[in-house]
């Protein structure tokens, strides 16, 4: 083991990659129960989505950890969960088999554009002060996520403020609010409050104090303090609704669905949809490169895990001979490999930051979340009694250990500083990695426009801009 993960070149040992893995999953277990929820909305059997979700974790996350040997979890990403039903399928019309035709197109392109150097020469392009602008981004993304899950959080909105909701039955599934939302502190008036409270204040305590093994006590300790707390309830869960052997019966309806009638072969028969469905597989890709892109960028420029020889090798590396070669591809395979079992894309995880975070730096991080995965098929109900208020604050204290890519970015210069705000601060706000990092390019390049700087713009930024804004442009159309 030692030999195989290369433990002691990275400053770890095997307890502590253990651990990492545990925090991790732990940190991402709510994917098990958010993705088949959204899927199903589509019309997708909930039990076939969960396990479709476990298996495209499970093997993403172990060619991550095995083939390249470094501590990210894969999984369905939240947010093109949300694009594949809510955008794709209820706004475009397309069947969920459609749409998963078009989620495996995406992890053939995100192959494609790995193996040619495209997606190394887009990582080489960007500027170090963007680089360590997308690493703080990523923190305050985090933290925001914790904040978030965590319930502390309230939003209010006025009738007025509501420009379109999408409706099922007599129930509304979601509403977009434009502008008159207003963000406060929730009131601590219950109990799921309260908790959050105090597992942020445990687990804060913890930290600080250098307690080895701090996140994962944390979430432990608060998911025991919940059950006192009558948040946790073990009378509400339901061992027979999510057992294993329905759960491969219906596993047999989204299999392979992406090529059938319903989907790949019916996907091009409207010709005037055809530009349509391919900018839909573009809007895919662009936010699952850039997702990975932000999470690779942030979390392992810092902690050293792709070392400056994995970053000089960008220039001039052949096949898959970096950590870096190997983590982008292993990446780009997992899409695919989701598709054809039946779900939305599978991205690196910005969770993976908590294990990362605890310490883990190689490969059996990874392996590590990949068996909890495995026995999360086996005791789902069990899993599911871990709280968001128990997971929440490690995202929360995560973010916070990365916001130090800050120190580097000259704040006083606007040249520098405009840029850097939309690509950290802004990829928060608007809860979107990829769109973050989008308005973060196009202001760069619109700074050095005005400056008279066009030259320090590389030809891929502004292909890049241009793909973002005609993206924009067709959502926005859409």
């Amino acid at each position: 083991m030692e030999r195989f993960f290369k433990l002691k070149e990275n400053g770890t040992n095997v307890s502590t990659e253990i651990m990492a893995g545990i925090t991790t999953f732990f940190a991402m277990s709510y994917i098990l129960f958010v993705n088949p929820t959204i899927l199903s909305a589509a019309g997708m059997p909930f039990q076939a989505v969960f396990l479709a979700t476990i298996i495209s974790a499970i093997i993403g996350t172990l060619v991550m950890g095995l083939f390249a040997n470094v501590p990210y979890a894969q999984a369905p990403g939240m947010g093109l969960n949300a694009f594949f039903t809510y955008t794709v399928v209820f706004g475009l019309g397309y069947t969920w088999q459609q749409a998963l035709a078009m989620v495996f197109i995406c992890g053939l392109i995100n192959i494609f554009i790995t193996i040619t150097k495209i997606r190394k020469s887009i990582i080489r392009a960007i500027p170090e002060s963007m680089q360590h602008a997308i690493g703080g981004g990523i923190g305050i993304f985090v933290a925001y996520v914790g904040l978030k899950n965590a319930n502390l959080l309230t939003f209010s909105a006025d009738s007025d403020s509501i420009i379109g909701a999408t409706v099922e039955g007599n129930e509304v599934i979601s509403a977009d609010i434009n502008g008159g939302i207003v963000p406060a502190l929730a009131n601590f008036d219950n109990s799921a409050v309260l908790l959050a409270l105090i597992g942020l204040v445990l687990m804060t305590i913890l930290v600080v104090a250098n307690v080895r093994g701090a996140v994962l006590i944390g979430i432990v300790g608060t998911t025991i303090i919940g059950i006192f707390m009558g948040v946790v309830d073990f009378s509400a869960v339901d061992w027979q609704a999510s057992s294993l052997s329905k759960s491969i019966k219906e596993l047999g309806t989204t299999f392979g669905a992406a090529f059938g009638k319903e989907g790949m072969q019916s996907l091009f028969n409207d010709s005037a949809k055809v530009p349509q469905v391919i900018m839909t597989v573009i809007a895919f890709s662009l936010s699952d490169t850039f997702d990975t892109i932000g999470t690779f960028i942030g979390t392992g420029r810092r902690t050293g895990i792709f070392s400056k020889e994995d970053e000089a090798a960008l220039e001039d590396s052949k096949g898959m001979n970096t950590k870096m070669d190997r983590a982008l591809f292993s990446d780009a395979v997992a899409t695919s490999i989701g598709a054809v079992f039946g779900t939305s894309n599978t991205t690196t995880f910005v969770e993976s930051a908590a294990g990362i975070g605890t310490g883990g730096r190689t490969g059996l991080t990874s392996v590590t979340v990949a068996v909890m995965f495995g026995l999360s098929s086996l005791f789902s109900p069990l899993i599911s009694i871990v709280p968001a208020q128990a997971t929440a604050p490690a995202l929360v204290l995560v973010g916070i250990m990365m916001l130090s890519s800050f120190k580097d970015i000259n704040w006083v210069d606007l040249e520098e500083a405009v840029p850097a705000f939309f690509a950290s601060i802004f990829m928060g706000l608007c809860y979107s990695i990829s769109y973050g990092i989008a308005a973060g390019f196009i202001f760069y390049s619109i700074v050095k426009i005005i400056k008279g700087k066009t030259k320090e713009v590389s030809p891929i930024l502004w292909f890049i801009d241009l793909l973002f804004i005609l993206n924009f442009v067709i959502l926005a159309v859409l």
